[in-house]
């Protein structure tokens, strides 16, 4: 819907998001999909969450920081699977202006915390690695509350800035959004107001969301290598890696995906696969970090039987 004011612009009052809105029997295929990848997501990461909280040996930085990244799969993925959960059952699915541009920020503001969130944890296994002994004192847990406190308020200023500093104008009937959600470059393309400021802040912001947090993962990961290969005997070489396999593999899915999407040549050809880029990315990784994390690793696999020992004690009093 739009409300004329003049000069061939438009107030914008929603958007309607295509999806898969012109091919109905795939839509209850996807929806039957995606609400099982959901419902993977919240279990998976709530799992983990539980696990740490109750398991006081996990109740390191490193796990601090996991929990951290669980948090923010859970509301990253809520922010986008409810609402397209919903519109697989409409036939004209629709978004207010306001709750879109809501949704932009809070999705840039979830994905630009996970970048940085991803860079500390990445230094916080440099430090256990390359200096032991003074591990405990580097990282505190008083520091690691610091440290996270940052990266909070600076993402969300970060999400907020290329958003609510520079207004936009549609042209009349732009208001249809060729995505299952209001992703950025979707909607600028029906912007039809200069767009150059907004353009040039998301550059800048975008600078601070991905290329410097994964130059500081590269960087940490390079001296983490030279760390590793000063240590003098094999297994400890190999336990060393071991403590970085699964951070290691969730930032090469999660930044080889990213770097996809916004490296990839854009054309007509390329609009699909965006959407399925963006629901790997929106949905499929949030799912697969905790097992990743699960199943890479030793502690948590203790942890985990350990409780599933506790629920077979309680089950066998009852």
């Amino acid at each position: 819907m739009n409300k004329l004011r003049g000069d061939n612009y438009t107030e914008v009052t929603e958007f309607i998001l295509v999806g898969l809105s012109h091919q109905p029997k795939s839509q209850i295929i996807f929806f039957c999909i995606l609400l099982h990848l959901y419902l993977g997501t919240i279990v998976g990461n709530i799992f983990i969450i539980m696990v740490v909280w109750k398991e006081p040996r996990l109740h390191t930085p490193m796990y601090f920081f996991l929990c951290n990244l669980s948090f923010v799969d859970l509301c990253s993925t809520t922010t986008l699977v409810p609402l397209a959960l919903v519109n697989c059952l409409r036939d004209c699915p629709t978004i207010t202006y306001n709750d879109c541009f809501a949704q932009m920020t809070i999705s840039i503001f979830w994905s630009t915390t996970e970048c940085w969130l991803l860079g500390i944890m990445a230094y916080d296994r440099f430090a256990a690695i390359s200096n032991p002994l003074h591990y405990a004192v580097i990282m505190t847990m008083r520091a690691c509350f610091q440290i996270t406190a940052t990266m909070w308020i600076s993402s969300f200023l970060l999400a907020l800035l290329p958003v609510v500093t520079v207004p936009v104008q549609f042209c009349a009937g732009h208001n249809v959004v060729n995505h299952f959600a209001c992703e950025v470059e979707a909607v600028l393309k029906l912007v039809c107001s200069d767009t150059t400021v907004s353009e040039i802040l998301m550059w800048v912001t975008s600078i601070f969301n991905l290329p410097l947090p994964f130059l500081f993962i590269l960087l940490s990961y390079i001296r983490i290598l030279v760390a590793v290969l000063k240590i003098p005997s094999t297994a400890g070489r190999r336990k060393a890696f071991s403590t970085c396999g699964s951070h290691l593999t969730v930032v090469i899915i999660y930044y080889g995906t990213l770097i996809s999407i916004y490296l990839k040549p854009q054309n007509k050809d390329s609009i699909d696969q965006d959407k399925i880029i963006f629901l790997f990315y929106g949905i499929v990784i949030p799912m697969m970090n905790p097992l990743i994390y699960t199943l890479r690793n030793k502690d948590m696999i203790g942890a985990l039987r350990k409780a599933a020992g506790r629920t077979k004690q309680v089950r066998l009093s009852v």
